[in-house]
């Protein structure tokens, strides 16, 4: 149910998720952002645990894309907290760098969004890259072992082609 591959199976097929036969191509997003003062360290590179709070821009703009947002999740009684979090980082940002953070929603045929990120320098060499695993929850917090509505819609849409995406 396309668990997390092993980093060096990573780096070899360029992804972090075993996607089954005939998948369709990730919906994809893309931001534009700046390093801030409060982001980075007294060297001026951005503190690890900013990379979350980029990757979720990106999350953000992905969702809005596919025409889900934060509101539909609430207004569905619907929750997708993240279950797994990783970063792999490669080369620093630095304070008032520019950069991209593109977010790859990856086909699951599970209750649940795999979310692959690539944070990219404006030259572009990679920064980092990472993944986030989110399941889905009633309201109460209890997990759905199906397909809620408001991610099946969207599934349907994805199968028909209705998206755009950036790759």
């Amino acid at each position: 149910m396309n668990e997390p591959v092993s980093k060096s199976t990573r780096r070899s097929k360029g992804s972090y998720f075993n996607s089954p036969i005939n998948v369709l191509p990730a919906l994809s997003a893309q931001v534009r952002l700046r390093v801030a003062f409060s982001d980075v360290d007294p060297m001026a590179v951005v503190w690890h645990g900013r990379y979350g709070q980029y990757c979720e821009k990106a999350y953000a703009e992905l969702t809005r894309s596919c025409g889900i947002s934060y509101h539909d999740f609430f207004q569905a009684r619907l929750r997708a907290p993240i279950v797994q979090a990783h970063m792999d980082y490669y080369e620093p940002l630095l304070l008032e760098e520019e950069f991209t953070v593109t977010a790859n929603l990856i086909w699951c045929e599970g209750a649940r969004m795999n979310v692959e990120y690539v944070l990219a320098k404006t030259e572009g060499s990679i920064a980092a890259t990472g993944y986030t695993v989110q399941m889905f929850t009633e309201h109460t917090g209890i997990p759905l072992l199906t397909i809620p509505p408001l991610i099946e819609k969207l599934r349907q849409r994805w199968l028909k082609g209705e998206f755009k995406c950036l790759q």
